[in-house]
């Protein structure tokens, strides 16, 4: 299975948005993470992943006559594939992102019906900004942008720390547009 089939599945894109930020989980912990989805489902989409390769056994106890195992994530194989990215058709990328922002959406939904005192205390946010870069200046912000976050992906679970979710879009301008002071006059 291509890994964009096997990534943008609903249920699938956040069983590995729950293991995001280093953590190690039971099939049962993640079920009492995502208390909408039926077990039965997540189990079965816990092994697909498993069989994938997206999450990894680290370790496994006898629970009362069964095996419960817990898994980690293996980041780099919870990605579409730089080559498999690269032949996407124009289709089956707007299929991509809708997944991706319908996630987006969803997750903002669970957040908002905890119903936080604070969203700007706690971080959340969305925003947008324009940035006239040359292909060399968003090599550079790209590279600063992960100098910046690499270092805080290593952070573990602590005391005061609280797992937060970042995403992030990138896309161009549409073609056509100007800088006031590049017009020809």
């Amino acid at each position: 299975m291509a890994s964009a089939d096997l990534l943008l599945h609903p249920v699938r894109l956040r069983i590995v948005k729950a293991f995001l930020g280093d953590r190690a989980l039971t099939t049962r912990e993640l079920a009492a993470e995502l208390p909408d989805v039926p077990a039965a489902s997540i189990y079965r989409h816990v092994a697909r992943l498993a069989e994938a390769g997206v999450l990894n056994v680290v370790s496994e106890r006898r629970v009362r006559g069964i095996t419960e195992r817990t898994y980690t994530l293996r980041i780099y194989a919870a990605q579409i594939q730089p080559g498999e990215i690269a032949e996407m058709s124009p289709a089956e990328h707007a299929s991509a992102f809708l997944a991706y922002v319908a996630g987006l959406l969803g997750d903002f939904d669970r957040y908002l019906a905890t119903e936080p005192d604070d969203l700007r205390r706690d971080g959340a946010g969305y925003r947008v900004a324009g940035l006239w870069l040359t292909d060399a200046e968003l090599a550079d912000y790209l590279r600063d942008l992960a100098a910046i976050s690499l270092p805080r992906l290593a952070n573990a679970p602590g005391h005061g720390r609280r797992r937060r979710m970042l995403y992030t879009v990138m896309l161009p301008a549409p073609e056509g547009q100007v800088n006031a002071g590049e017009r020809s006059g």
